[in-house]
């Protein structure tokens, strides 16, 4: 039976969508030194190690101002938030802070809270009785009108980046895209 897609998830899934890494899982062997790296770099920003996220925030902001120049400071940077609220603003806060300063783009981290955890998805993948949901807060006034630019730290289908662009459109935002630290792949080539 094929998958069925809502079409407002297939409107965001063909927006532009930019990743800077491929993320190889651990499962996936005979990867090159490049690939591990990559991993690395990955882990290390997902669990706010060795001031990974500067390292995040200079591919970041030298992408943004390659992508839209004098137009970043008129967009509003906001993550798609990460399971709990701890790993959210460990992760992401001092993150956004960086892009902000490199790039003049609008901080839009303190409009999103996390409220109520829910399991990583890798956590619960191969579960299918865990459903927690996650309940998130929005500043539904400051997103509205604004241009958003979504970010995440690593892609795989897409459907976390959706669902998150979609809720942030219902409250007039306009998202322009999203960006990713690292895209899952499964093929290794040199």
């Amino acid at each position: 039976m094929a998958k069925v897609i809502d079409e407002s998830l297939k409107r965001q899934l063909s927006k532009k969508m930019v990743h800077f890494l491929k993320y190889f899982p651990v499962r996936i062997k005979n990867v090159g030194e490049d690939a591990v790296a990559a991993r690395n770099l990955i882990w290390a920003f997902k669990d706010s190690r060795d001031d990974a996220y500067e390292r995040v925030a200079q591919m970041t902001a030298e992408h943004l101002q390659v992508e839209f120049g004098d137009q970043v400071p008129n967009m509003v940077l906001v993550c798609v938030p990460a399971s709990t609220q701890e790993q959210n603003q460990s992760r992401y806060a001092r993150f956004c802070e960086r892009v902000s300063e490199l790039t003049g783009i609008a901080n839009g981290f303190s409009h999103v809270r996390v409220l109520s955890d829910r399991l990583a998805i890798h956590e619960h993948r191969h579960d299918k009785s865990v459903s927690r949901a996650q309940v998130i807060d929005f500043d539904t006034d400051y997103f509205n009108g604004k241009n958003v630019l979504v970010m995440d730290d690593v892609v795989t289908t897409g459907t976390s980046y959706a669902l998150f662009a979609n809720q942030l459109e219902t409250f007039g935002a306009n998202v322009m895209g999203g960006f990713f630290l690292g895209r899952t792949s499964y093929k290794y080539k040199q």
